[in-house]
This record gives C-alpha cells, sequence and structure tokens, in this order.
C-alpha cells in the first residue's frame, strides 16, 4: 500500500489504514468519519461523496465501516456496513474506491473510569472538560489533556505537568479520580457513555428520521418533529460527536453563507433544549462541548432504536 499515512500507531489503540483514490493514506479509528468536508478524519473532496458519508464503528471486537448519508458497496454489491480487512476494496460512490491496508486489533484497548463514572474508551487524543467526561479532540478550555504518541499515552494537566499513562495510572480532576484501565476489545463497544450528575430516568429514544419519540417510564411520550427531530437522527445515525457543521450541512445543504449556517444551528438547538427542558427531559441529552463538537449523551441504562 503506497502513499504517506496520516496520523501515527498505537499499540493499544484497534485502528485501520485506508488509502483514499488520490493514494494518500490515514489511520482511522473509531468514531473517525468519511466524508465531503475538509474536517472529516478522511476528507474526500469529490461532489459524489456525501458530507458525512460512512464512519468507522468498534463493534463486536473488530472495526466496521458503517454507511451513513451515503452508499457503500463490496464485489459489486450494495452493502450498509462492512467489516475492514487488509486488502479490502470499497466503493463510495460509482468511480470513488478506498483501499483498506493494516488493521490493527490488540487485545486491549485503554479507558478510563471511576467510582460513579461509566467507563470511556481513549480516543487519540481526548480532552477532560469534566471531572466525569472526556471528549474526543483538543479543548483548549479542558482541565487536562490525554493522547497517543504512538508507542505510548500521555496526559498533560492544566498546570503544565505532563507524564506518561499505563494500566492502573490515576487522574484526579477536582474530588473526582479517574482510573486508567485495559480493556479487552470484544467489549470495548459496549462501553456506555453518561454524563455528569448522578443517575437519571433511563430513556428510551426512537429515531424515525422526521419524527423522534422519547419514552420513560411512567410518563407521556415525547414526540418531536421537524428540524429538531432532524438533529436527533443524524446524531443517531452518525453514532458519536460531530462537529456543529456536519450537521448544519446535513440538514441545510443547500446554505452557502457559513454565518447563517451557524445561526440556523444555534436557533434550532436552542429550540430543541427549551423543548426538552419544558418536557422535563435531561437538557444534557444534546450535549455541546464548546469546541463544536455536538453528540447525543447517552446514561447506560438509555436505549436508542434507529428507524432512519
Amino acid at each position: 500500500m503506497n502513499g504517506q499515512l496520516a496520523g501515527v500507531t498505537c499499540p493499544m489503540q484497534a485502528y485501520a489504514t485506508v488509502r483514499a483514490p488520490d493514494g494518500t493514506c490515514h489511520e482511522l479509528v473509531h468514531g473517525d468519519l468519511i466524508g465531503r468536508l475538509s474536517s472529516s478524519a478522511m476528507p474526500l473532496d469529490d461532489a459524489r461523496i456525501s458530507e458525512a458519508h460512512a464512519m468507522v464503528s468498534l463493534r463486536e471486537g473488530e472495526l466496521r465501516l458503517i454507511a451513513l448519508r451515503g452508499g457503500l458497496a463490496v464485489d459489486d454489491r450494495p452493502v450498509s456496513e462492512v467489516a475492514l480487512r487488509s486488502g479490502l476494496e470499497i466503493v463510495l460512490a460509482r468511480g470513488v474506491t478506498i483501499e483498506v491496508g493494516m488493521v490493527h486489533l490488540p487485545p486491549f484497548v485503554l479507558a478510563v473510569e471511576g467510582a460513579g463514572i461509566a467507563r470511556q474508551v481513549l480516543p487519540p487524543v481526548a480532552s477532560v472538560v469534566a471531572a466525569t467526561r472526556l471528549v474526543a479532540g483538543h479543548v483548549e478550555s479542558a482541565l487536562a489533556w490525554v493522547w497517543s504518541t504512538g508507542a505510548s499515552w500521555r496526559i498533560r494537566t492544566a498546570d503544565g505537568a505532563t507524564r506518561d499513562l499505563v494500566p492502573g495510572s490515576e487522574i484526579t480532576v477536582g474530588d473526582r479520580t479517574l482510573v486508567v484501565v485495559a480493556v479487552p476489545l470484544q467489549s470495548a463497544d459496549q462501553t456506555p457513555t453518561r454524563g455528569p450528575g448522578g443517575t437519571a430516568t433511563p430513556l428510551r429514544i426512537t429515531a424515525n428520521f422526521d419524527t423522534v419519540h422519547i419514552h420513560r417510564e411512567g410518563m407521556a411520550a415525547l414526540v418531536i418533529g421537524g428540524a429538531h427531530a432532524r438533529i436527533l437522527s443524524e446524531l443517531v445515525a452518525l453514532g458519536g460527536p460531530a462537529p456543529w457543521r456536519v450537521l448544519a450541512e446535513l440538514m441545510w445543504p443547500g446554505e452557502a453563507e457559513l454565518d447563517l449556517l451557524r445561526s440556523r444551528f444555534d436557533v434550532t438547538l436552542s429550540r430543541l433544549r427549551r423543548k426538552l427542558k419544558e418536557a422535563r427531559v435531561r437538557t444534557d441529552l444534546v450535549h455541546s462541548d464548546g469546541a463544536g463538537q455536538v453528540e447525543l449523551l447517552l446514561y447506560p441504562h438509555d436505549h436508542v432504536d434507529d428507524r432512519s
């Protein structure tokens, strides 16, 4: 496999190297997007490719490519998802083919957990934005930053101190302690995401694209429609954090003015949160990290049914 590799590797990180049609190679991990936007982990500057075309996901101990708003085909057959393996060629659109190089699936991956804190698998770069919360990527205002160097993991706290992380290392944030643990790859995809605060009534969310139903025990279902439902459904389909611009361009693909696009998105998101609050649904369900990333924040007992 030729081409220059973008990114670094880590022994305790599941990843796949994938060659784009122009010959450039990209290292992709769980949650990475392939799409037309330059913010994608593997950006493809081609009108035949959707903004958020497909996503890499760690499922049942293997890395899979999941179709989002674009198509996938293998051996002339359309597929909704495919396990990544060396030498596999995947057609994203007519005349647009990517090739899988090396796939690295370690027996263990690194994660952090703590008392009352759900386990979270470490992405290649993470920011500790609260005592109970990590987000992917570098957030300037974070309390600490964690990253892979390729051969090890490092952490830098807000006071500038930097050290290595290994299984058993502790990260103290406020009055909470996060412990670094090695998680068997087979169970890494079962890691729940939990928001700050204690427990909450479990949610059962049914996403139907143009409508979303939120069910809670002992309460009437909340039915959300229109653009508010679109935000929730897109987040369900993406399966992880996404830049606001990815979501906005999926919702309003014909809007060229970036400032107007941001304004429309912010207003819609604000009204969605107000609707959740009025219905007494936790408003952190749609979580923003302060650096442009938006995600559906699920607690351990929440359930999502994607029917979009």
